[in-house]
């Protein structure tokens, strides 16, 4: 599908990509991880996989990513959550299974707790809740937490690129977006694949949600040798089996 764009009702004009569901009720919501985009292996085959299906497809860049307008430097979780309801207000209908890469993971649980009446179901991996101040904050050096508290941001180095911009408002913002020390009330069917040898979200970390999610409908498959992007072709069949598994429990 080509690749097109909506304003949203915060001014934000964003980057997207939409199948109406043709055999099936329900729609799969793609949430791009951390500076990622919609150009990644597993978004594209599970669009692929979901028009072969007949189901809804909803994926789009987060402001600050990809096509979508925006600073990335100017970006918070408030922000992104905001383009994520937003996306899906505008975009879909009816019930939705919401597919969340690191970043993602915190931006699906975000986005099901604000709209549980549509949410059927919960696919996540390598979900990075509050990794702003339970992953990120930890391991910055005190030189670089005094720079951020001071003048407002540092950089930090990338093994995917050059390095990129840690702001002040991004650190502080996302405290108050914490999940991972209170119960998460999500009754919905929820699939967890995490790697072993993930150097980002540890699997301990991630692991935390299957204690904190209230859901008894809870699958955590932690893959020995996966790393975080979980794109091999082995990685990306378990993630489109635990998107039919779903389709299959959830019968909407």
């Amino acid at each position: 599908m080509t690749t097109v764009h909506f304003t949203s009702p915060h001014g934000r004009r964003l980057a997207h990509r939409r199948l109406a569901p043709t055999r099936s009720g329900l729609t799969y919501v793609w949430l791009c991880g951390f500076k990622s985009d919609i150009t990644g292996s597993k978004v594209q085959q599970l669009e692929a996989w979901a028009k072969a299906h007949g189901h809804g497809f909803l994926a789009f860049d987060y402001s600050g990513h990809g096509e979508s307008d925006g600073a990335f430097a100017d970006g918070t979780i408030s922000q992104w959550r905001e383009d994520a309801l937003d996306a899906i207000d505008a975009l879909t209908d009816g019930p939705l299974v919401l597919v969340g890469s690191s970043m993602g993971g915190w931006m699906a649980l975000l986005a099901g707790l604000a709209r549980r009446e549509r949410l059927a179901g919960m696919v996540l991996i390598a979900p990075a809740p509050d990794f702003t101040e339970k992953l990120m904050w930890p391991e910055f050096s005190p030189r670089q937490q005094e720079e951020i508290m001071t003048r407002g941001q540092t950089l930090r180095p990338s093994d995917y690129g050059a390095p990129y911009p840690i702001t002040k408002a991004l650190i502080e913002d996302g405290r108050s977006w914490q999940l991972l020390d209170a119960p998460i009330d999500l009754e919905c069917p929820v699939r967890i694949l995490q790697g072993a040898e993930d150097p980002d979200v540890p699997w301990r970390h991630a692991f935390r949600l299957v204690e904190a999610i209230s859901s008894p409908d809870l699958v955590f498959t932690l893959i020995k040798d996966g790393d975080h992007r979980l794109s091999r072709d082995q990685d990306i069949a378990r993630l489109l089996n635990a998107c039919a598994e779903l389709a299959a429990v959830t019968n909407p």
